[in-house]
């Protein structure tokens, strides 16, 4: 692992981490390991990296190893030659990361495509994790209609080309994502610059598609999450998302049964980074009781 591969665009104030490369199956996956304690592994979505949880782990590395790796292509990770950005690709990468860290008995912090990705781990890993923090995301089938819709637009030839051309999903989708703050322009040059290509947008492009196109991999995880249930899980939730609603949150408050769940009045989809003092007190105060 080595240091040598963080570009110099990365701001140490802004994200005041030891950047970390290990080699995972041909991709060179960023990540970092910051603290000791209990372990916390953040797993972010699209178009998002580590950076969205900077805040989080500033705060709770004191008290707890944090590791947050960035998915095969985003943030300041590569993926290997032919790599397919499809969320069963994600997870395969993912599964392979937690076996190179020996990672076991840890907390999974989840959210967006992260959570049915590193969920679908938890499911091949039983031992690596004991409890779950949830924040907007699914681990299912789409089958509200305008979420499919949405998918349909921006799988499109079209929607992939604003998205790899002009960088929709960071330029769209992060600001439309906070509803209580608005990112500041350091923050959003840290997104921008880390999916700075048409070639380095490829992952952000294939996501929108397989919400619908992953229907088999998604009712797999589906199927599985039984198997999750006995354990303690946080659900952390943004109630004016523009993408996971009431309907959502309540789902997975039925799969783990032993729940807590913090609603985030007025927080967008990106709750972690729009209200990071409730998403950093929710999760201190419930680990420190569970």
């Amino acid at each position: 692992m080595t240091n040598t591969l963080r570009p110099d665009w990365v701001d140490d104030d802004l994200y005041p981490f030891t950047s970390r490369f290990a080699d995972v199956d041909g991709h060179t996956l960023h990540h970092i390991d910051e603290g000791t304690g209990p372990t916390l592994l953040f797993v972010h979505g699209n178009p998002t990296w580590s950076f969205l949880y900077r805040d989080t782990i500033a705060n709770l590395r004191d008290d707890f190893r944090c590791i947050a790796v960035d998915l095969p292509g985003f943030g300041l990770s590569t993926a290997a030659a032919g790599f397919g950005y499809l969320p069963a690709d994600h997870a395969d990468a993912l599964t392979a990361f937690v076996d190179q860290l020996g990672i076991s008995d840890a907390t999974l912090v989840c959210h967006d495509w992260g959570g049915p990705i590193s969920l679908t781990v938890a499911t091949r890993r039983p031992n690596a994790f004991s409890r779950f923090v949830i924040a907007n995301t699914a681990g299912w089938p789409a089958d509200d209609l305008s979420i499919k819709l949405v998918s349909h637009a921006l799988g499109s030839p079209i929607g992939r080309l604003l998205i790899q051309r002009f960088n929709l999903s960071v330029n769209g989708l992060l600001p439309a994502g906070h509803r209580l703050r608005k990112l500041t322009d350091g923050e959003m040059a840290h997104y921008r610059k880390a999916l700075d290509t048409s070639e380095r947008r490829i992952g952000s492009a294939v996501f929108p598609r397989e919400i619908t196109g992953s229907r088999d991999f998604l009712a797999t995880l589906q199927a599985s999450l039984p198997d999750l249930a006995d354990r303690p899980a946080l659900i952390i939730w943004g109630d004016a998302d523009i993408a996971f609603g009431d309907d959502a949150r309540r789902r997975w408050e039925e799969v783990f049964p032993d729940h807590e769940t913090t609603i985030v009045k007025g927080g967008g989809h990106y709750v972690q980074s729009d209200a990071p003092e409730q998403f950093i007190g929710a999760i201190r105060d419930w680990c420190n009781r569970v």
